[in-house]
């Protein structure tokens, strides 16, 4: 016999249903609930207990680096910043939630507040491509208690990302220097379709040159760029007969296009281009080679073709460029992909540090936090990185320039979006400031960031006394 509660939990899972989406896509309009359930459960505590307009600070920052790095370059703020502006709640959101019956204790309020509610804070942030380093906020979000939490996850999941697409960019670039071709083409292992774009822009912006993503580029207004696949060589070579003659075909549409030499043997695949190109009857952009001992190949190929810049792809990062360069190899161009769009998070993390006028802190061990709404104050002598100080945001010290900026006011941006241009020349001018201790590869060593007496001595009064301190008193 079915019950009165069964024909609810029925219809409640129906309602649950019809918000299924089986291609697991999102707009803007989606926002609200790209979250994890914590937030909404502690935004519905929050309102249930009367605190949920509070003031609250929370500041979003590495407490370490990822191992073999010695700085971060901060991205992703600029989709932060537009999350933040399109944060609503539609009528079908609420109702899908309210179908999972998880919050059939949560006061009405709860509702009317998601119903009405939109991010009204203020956030403070280092300048897209800023280096950066452990313990020191990227951003600091001050809104009501409520919408400070519910924002944690989206803004962690776009400024971790790109900041670490970002720094590996910064560290490519570093190493392979200003005069280097440097394109991306990680879409294919990039971990989403919306991380593919976020990994392009990312990338470009921390140095790159171009990339191979034509959705990210006409986005960004950039020019996409790219070669060719061996499946191409393959088939042409297949069915018109010669590896050169798949060569020709695709130079007679592309004119422009580096070729892919080695998808048989490259020296030969050379040897065969060399008197069309050498004598001037073909026009070439570029080789590029995907495999073999890049270092001997790339000698070779330039022996054969000295006029081609020569590319070359196939699981590099910052340490295998390095070692080519050592090694004497002729490239004039990489291709980077898994090894840049993957590896190792930034694990950024956000915390509370004052709600209500309250400095806070999280005293756990090897997970502490430091109190209070701070800023970085960064001292230069000569164009080059001094010393780094984390200070309360109250402090003006004269001779050190304030690194968090005011970027949105009540919920609206207050600047203008910067460009790729921009964003990229500023993420060059701050690794170049950099001490070359900082910018090596190997065992880095990360620039000591000082603690203002002013903090030390907040963190001192907010700590909590011990168990047996507390009874004493």
């Amino acid at each position: 016999m079915t019950t009165l509660p069964d024909l609810e939990i029925n219809a409640n899972q129906e309602r649950w249903q019809n918000w299924f989406n089986q291609e697991l896509n999102f707009a803007a309009e989606d926002y609200s609930l790209l979250t994890d359930l914590y937030q909404l459960t502690m935004a519905a505590c929050y309102i249930g207990e009367g605190v949920e307009q509070k003031p609250a600070s929370f500041e979003l920052f590495a407490r370490k680096l990822p191992e073999g790095f010695g700085y971060l370059i901060a991205m992703g703020l600029a989709q932060a910043l537009e999350y933040l502006e399109k944060l609503r709640f539609s009528p079908s959101q609420i109702k899908a939630l309210q179908a999972t019956g998880i919050f059939a204790h949560a006061s009405d309020r709860f509702w009317s507040l998601l119903a009405e509610g939109r991010f009204t804070g203020d956030v403070w942030a280092v300048p897209e491509g800023t280096a950066v380093f452990a313990n020191q906020p990227l951003l600091r979000v001050e809104a009501p208690l409520w919408q400070a939490q519910l924002v944690e996850t989206y803004l962690l999941n776009t400024l971790n990302y790109q900041t670490l697409i970002a720094t590996r960019a910064a560290r490519i670039r570093d190493v392979a220097s200003e005069q280097a071709t440097l394109l991306e083409f990680g879409t294919r292992r990039a971990f989403s379709p919306q991380g593919s774009l976020w990994a392009a822009r990312a990338a470009l912006a921390g140095g790159l040159d171009s990339t191979s993503n034509v959705l990210a580029a006409l986005q960004l207004n950039q020019q996409p760029s790219g070669t060719m696949a061996h499946a191409l060589v393959m088939a042409l070579s297949a069915m018109a007969g010669s590896e050169e003659q798949a060569f020709t075909a695709f130079h007679r549409y592309f004119p422009g296009a580096p070729l892919l030499i080695d998808t048989y043997d490259t020296i030969a695949a050379a040897q065969h281009l060399a008197p069309k190109v050498n004598s001037g009857e073909m026009q070439l952009s570029g080789v590029r080679l995907d495999s073999g001992d890049l270092v001997s190949l790339s000698q070779k190929v330039r022996s054969l073709l000295p006029t081609v810049p020569i590319f070359a792809s196939g699981d590099l990062d910052e340490w295998e460029i390095a070692r080519l360069k050592a090694a004497g190899a002729q490239i004039d161009g990489y291709g980077l992909g898994t090894k840049l769009v993957t590896g190792a998070p930034v694990n950024g993390v956000y915390k509370l540090v004052e709600i209500d006028g309250i400095p806070v802190m999280k005293e756990s061990r090897d997970k502490a936090t430091y109190p209070g709404r701070k800023q970085i104050f960064r001292s230069f002598v000569g164009g080059m990185l001094q010393v780094d100080r984390l200070g309360l945001a109250t402090e003006t010290p004269l001779d050190a320039e304030p690194l968090l900026q005011l970027v949105m006011k009540q919920g609206k941006k207050i600047q203008s979006p910067e460009s790729l241009a921009t964003i990229r020349q500023r993420t060059a001018a701050s690794v170049a400031s950099l001490p070359e201790q900082t910018r090596r590869l190997n065992q880095p060593l990360s620039v000591n960031v000082e603690i203002s007496a002013a903090l030390q001595d907040l963190t001192q009064k907010t700590k909590k006394p011990a168990e047996g301190q507390r009874t004493q008193r």
